[in-house]
């Protein structure tokens, strides 16, 4: 496939894609267990009573529970595959993808702590997920810096070795505390059940700084990803931009995983399918991640949603990692490709 070139073509994709995403979310509106309506839900969302029986039970169902539920969604998509576009072209690693440096670890190990204490409702969860993910960080630039500064192979290495640990760690309060285990499981799965305002005005924030950051920063990124000496022969102050882009990935990782659970292949297949379409500019990468990762993360809920007659959920993160893992070996067999038109010869 041929990158897309010019702005006029680019517009169009961004359209397309954002047509996509809006056709994604009105399937999400309007498919469940509850019957509802286009234009019911046209209705509720333009101010006006719905025509039905229980007006108010309805507008319950799509303003307090499917709404919510679809932006959180949208939330954790984007911020998965914005960060997973970072960290292939900061670290040089197209198999590098949001949780290559044990961020959704640590997020797991904060939320099994916040379960096995009792949190169980409101943004518990979600803020010990946070601190948890933000601590793995903090750990491993520790570890990974030295009087050279910041290393790719050293903060990938870090990434693996606290990773593990924690994953340990997690296993034995697995082992010490049955009564939580089915909740810290299903969690780790990941989903969007149950999710509601608090989890989209907890985790936006914190997505949209990372986003910006990453917007301001997307020239340093694209000089970057050609190699350290090159960026510092263009007058990139290679450091810094590496540590500002490396924490505002972690921190929109981290803003995902601590709503959402663990939600794989979005980060690492999405980039991916974004370069095939329009090459490897960041700045234009990061805007079309975003829209198609929120796609993908909402298509995947609607999905969990309804795939079973008997209605129960299915894991998002099961039926992310059983879609994108055949599509991502189809990727790599086209690795000769991929490589040389996609990923700027990475």
């Amino acid at each position: 496939m041929t990158p897309i070139n010019g702005k006029r073509k680019l517009f169009a994709l961004w359209g397309v894609l954002a047509s996509i995403y809006i056709c994604c979310l009105a399937a999400g509106l309007i498919y469940g267990r509850y019957p509802v309506t286009g234009q019911q839900i046209v209705d509720i969302l333009i101010g006006n009573a719905p025509k039905c029986d229980n007006p108010d039970v309805l507008k319950t169902i799509v303003l307090d529970l499917r709404l919510p539920r679809l932006l959180t969604a949208s939330i954790v998509g984007a911020a998965l595959a914005c960060a997973g576009g970072v960290f292939q072209g900061l670290l040089r690693n197209p198999l590098a993808d949001p949780f290559t440096l044990g961020v959704s670890t640590g997020a797991a190990f904060g939320a099994t702590v916040a379960l096995i204490a009792g949190m169980s409702s409101g943004i518990g969860i979600p803020a010990a997920a946070m601190c948890g993910a933000l601590a793995a960080l903090a750990v491993v630039l520790l570890l990974s810096r030295n009087r050279h500064g910041l290393k790719p192979a050293s903060m990938i290495l870090a990434g693996i070795v606290v990773s593990t640990f924690l994953s340990a760690l997690i296993s034995l309060m697995k082992s010490l505390d049955e009564e939580s285990l089915a909740s810290i499981v299903f969690w780790m799965l990941g989903s969007f059940g149950g999710r509601d305002w608090l989890h989209v005005i907890f985790a936006f924030p914190y997505f949209a700084l990372g986003f910006f950051v990453v917007l301001a920063y997307s020239r340093d990124l694209d000089l970057l990803s050609m190699g350290e000496l090159e960026a510092k022969q263009l007058g990139v102050p290679v450091q810094r931009s590496r540590l500002v882009l490396m924490s505002a990935s972690c921190l929109m990782t981290a803003a995902a995983v601590s709503v959402s659970g663990v939600i794989g292949f979005v980060g690492l297949v999405v980039p991916h399918m974004v370069r095939l379409l329009q090459g490897p500019k960041h700045a234009q990468l990061v805007i079309s991640s975003a829209i198609m990762g929120a796609t993908v993360t909402v298509l995947a809920d609607l999905l969990a949603k309804n795939l079973l007659a008997s209605g129960e959920e299915l894991p998002v993160g099961v039926l992310t990692t059983l879609i994108g893992g055949p599509f991502f070996c189809y990727l790599l067999w086209q690795k000769k490709r991929f490589e040389g038109d996609a990923f700027g010869g990475l």
